[in-house]
């Protein structure tokens, strides 16, 4: 027994505490995006383990780890520019999200800030038929319903990729909204966070104004 882990250093070769321990594992899977606990456990227990190293490795190319064990994941972010230090180029670059895909990453932070308030099951699950009824008051009015559809299913897929939102296996259409995307609202600068709302109500404006301009259209046909 290792006295200061606690785990036993004599399991078999299936055991987590007989692997090698291999730095590239964790570093290479965080290089290339979120590393989850459930999708990657190999690569999750060496970075446990090899916590310190990896944060030393990446704090040289000015990056930062964040981990969180509870909810089983980590990944990387730009270290925030020191007035002591020349800023160094960004290895994590910033993306400009379509229009859609951000109004559903918005959305989909604000329910599950509501759920988690109602203290009811942990995981946030949603079918894809509730992530439309949420949007359609935020998009603008159109009687093509397979239109609108596309336009959710195109963002929804986009957050897929992202590592916001995943589907169920064996539940068609059916998804659940990672807890990552309250980690990632937390590192937006605090003046988003202070206009959420008035974000939101930008975007229903934006629908609003739609379906005048449609309304006006009609008028000037006649």
């Amino acid at each position: 027994m290792n006295g200061r882990t606690g785990r036993s250093t004599n399991g078999g070769a299936d055991s987590p505490a007989a692997e090698p321990l291999s730095l590239s594992e964790p570093l290479v899977a965080l290089f290339k995006g979120v590393l989850y606990r459930d999708e990657q456990p190999r690569a999750w227990r060496a970075l446990l383990r090899l916590e310190t190293r990896v944060r030393e490795y990446v704090a040289v190319l000015g990056l930062q780890l964040h981990l969180d064990e509870g909810e089983g994941f980590a990944f990387l972010r730009q270290q925030p520019p020191s007035p002591e230090e020349p800023e160094l180029p960004r290895l994590i670059p910033e993306r400009q999200l379509p229009y859609n895909v951000s109004l559903l990453l918005a959305l989909l932070r604000k329910r599950l800030a509501e759920h988690d308030a109602s203290g009811g099951d942990p995981r946030l699950i949603l079918t894809k038929e509730q992530i439309v009824e949420t949007m359609r008051l935020f998009l603008p009015p159109t009687t093509d319903e397979v239109r609108l559809q596309r336009r959710v299913e195109t963002a929804l897929n986009r957050t897929v990729q992202l590592g916001f939102v995943r589907p169920l296996k064996g539940q068609a259409e059916t998804y659940e909204v990672r807890r990552i995307l309250a980690a990632f609202a937390a590192f937006v600068d605090a003046q988003w966070l202070a206009v959420f709302e008035q974000r939101l109500a930008a975007y229903r404006e934006y629908a609003e104004r739609g379906l005048q301009d449609k309304g006006e259209e009609r008028s000037g046909g006649e």
